[in-house]
This record gives structure tokens, sequence and C-alpha cells, in this order.
């Protein structure tokens, strides 16, 4: 449509026939008869099927309104299918039908992007069908809701933890599932979520010039996460920490925390000898010793 105007713009400007002018007005018309035609049988054909929908949904007929929920189902109209097994959970409760409309239910939300919904659902499938054909996947996809539920290290990881004992449980209950791969490679990066979290709480301690909160932090998150990839600087922060609280402490307390800044250079440098921090960390040692003298 651009180019025909902008096709007709230049004969408008120019010396031309005036058939010419007249031909590429009549294009433009019928291109544009074209489009409100296209438009107007789209409206219809939505309109209609709403009225469809609307039709089965009040509808006493519950085999059509389940054939047309699982249809919708495919067709990944979650929204519309959802209301429509919604209505049927009810009909069909203790059922064979029964079940396999909850099944559908919980993936409903999942599919509309509702985790917790989603997850609650799965997971209470295998309460009320024990012996269910969809127990075990229903398990999986309980932790892989609370999985994609976990939030960034920053934000609280309550949902980082359930993901994880969730996962753990599959894995104990299923040992021979071919998802078990899956579940073991979730649980690392939500470990190495949990281990970020934990040095950013402990490294915020030190920012605010929290030392002695920052210095139990620190060793917390070392002894909770003994092989994190944050080790040397967590080290190297121990020192500086211990350092920086001796020089605001009481004459009384100085001398044993400098003597424990020694300690922990010690312990840096027996790990880590050519650490990035060497420099920073030996100026702090011999202030240290300079101080102890």
């Amino acid at each position: 449509m651009a180019i025909l105007k902008y096709i007709f713009f230049l004969y408008e400007n120019s010396k031309i026939n005036v058939h010419f002018k007249e031909k590429f007005y009549l294009c433009e018309m019928f291109w544009k008869n074209i489009t409100y035609s296209i438009l107007i049988i789209l409206a219809l054909s939505i309109f209609s099927s709403c009225s469809e929908y609307q039709k089965i949904l009040k509808s006493t007929d519950y085999k059509r309104k389940y054939d047309k929920a699982i249809e919708l189902y495919e067709k990944e109209d979650y929204f519309r299918a959802h209301s429509l097994f919604e209505e049927l959970l009810s009909i069909y409760k203790g059922t064979e039908k029964g079940e396999e409309i909850y099944y559908y239910y919980a993936n409903c939300y999942y599919g509309e992007g509702d985790f917790m919904m989603a997850g609650y659902y799965f997971k209470n499938y295998s309460l009320t069908y024990p012996i269910g054909k969809h127990k075990e996947e229903c398990n999986y996809m309980a932790a892989y809701c609370a999985y994609l539920n976990s939030p960034e290290p920053t934000l609280d990881q309550a949902y980082t933890y359930k993901a994880i004992d969730e996962f753990q449980l599959f894995i104990n209950r299923y040992p021979k599932s071919e998802r078990i791969t899956k579940c073991n490679e979730m649980i690392d990066k939500l470990r190495s979520k949990l281990e970020t979290k934990s040095y950013l709480n402990s490294k915020l301690y030190f920012d605010i010039g929290e030392y002695k909160a920052a210095i139990q932090s620190l060793k917390g998150s070392l002894k909770g996460f003994p092989d994190t990839e944050y080790r040397e600087e967590l080290l190297y922060l121990i020192v500086k920490a211990n350092y920086l609280l001796a020089q605001k402490s009481v004459e009384i307390k100085k001398k044993e925390r400098y003597q424990t800044t020694v300690t922990e250079y010690y312990a840096l440098i027996a790990e880590f000898p050519e650490s990035r921090y060497k420099k920073e960390a030996e100026r702090i040692f011999e202030n240290s010793k300079n101080e102890l003298n």
C-alpha cells in the first residue's frame, strides 16, 4: 500500500497522462477494498469462534466440552481450555477421565506462565492420584516450577531451597528416571545461586563497615560453600576486615585483632601463594606486624 501511494505521488507530481493517474487511483482503491474485506472476514471469524466457545461453555454436553478443551489445549489456547477443564473437574471427579482433566488443568497453569499455581497442582496430582500414570512427570514438574520461581540471588531464596528439596525428593523416588541428569544440572544452578547470595550478603556487611558481622558472615559463607568460586576473595576480605576492625578497636582489643589479622594473612597465602590480592594483603600484614611491635 505504501509503495502504491509513493508511486502515485510521483505520477501526481509529473507530467503524466491523466489515464495513468486514474489507473493508479483505481488500483489503490482496489487494495483498500481487499484490506477491508480481509479485516471483516477475520473479525467475523473471531466473533464466530467466540460465540461457539460461549455456547460450549454454557452447555451441559460434557463430552463436547471435554473434546473442545482438549482441542484448545493442543492449540496452546490455555486460557480458554483452562476455563473448560475447571468446570469439568467437579463433573468427572473420582473417574479415570477426572485424572486426565486434573493433569491438563495443571498444565494449563504452566502454559499460562503461572508457575506458582502450576507447581501446586502438579504436586497435588501425585497426592490425589498416588498411582496415576502422570505421577512421575507431575513430581518433576512441581520441582521444575519451583525452579522457575527461584528469583535472582539478591532476593529471598525460599523458592530456591524449595526447588532443591523437590528435585532431591524426585531423585530419591525415581533413581532410574531419565530426568535425573536434568535434576542434577538444575540443583547445581540453584546451589550456585545460593552461593552467590551468601557471598553478596557477606560482602554487603564489609562494604557498609560492619566488620565484626562481616567476619562472621564471610567465614560462614566459606563453611557453607567450601568450594565456592569466591573463596580467594572471601579469604582476602577476612584479612582486611580483621585489619580494619583492629584499627577501629579500643586499645585493649587492638593487639588481639592485629594478631588475628596476621593469622588470617598466613591462611590466605598458604592456600593462594600467588593471590591476586597478594600486594594489598602484604601491606596489611606489614602494618599489622608494626602495630604489634
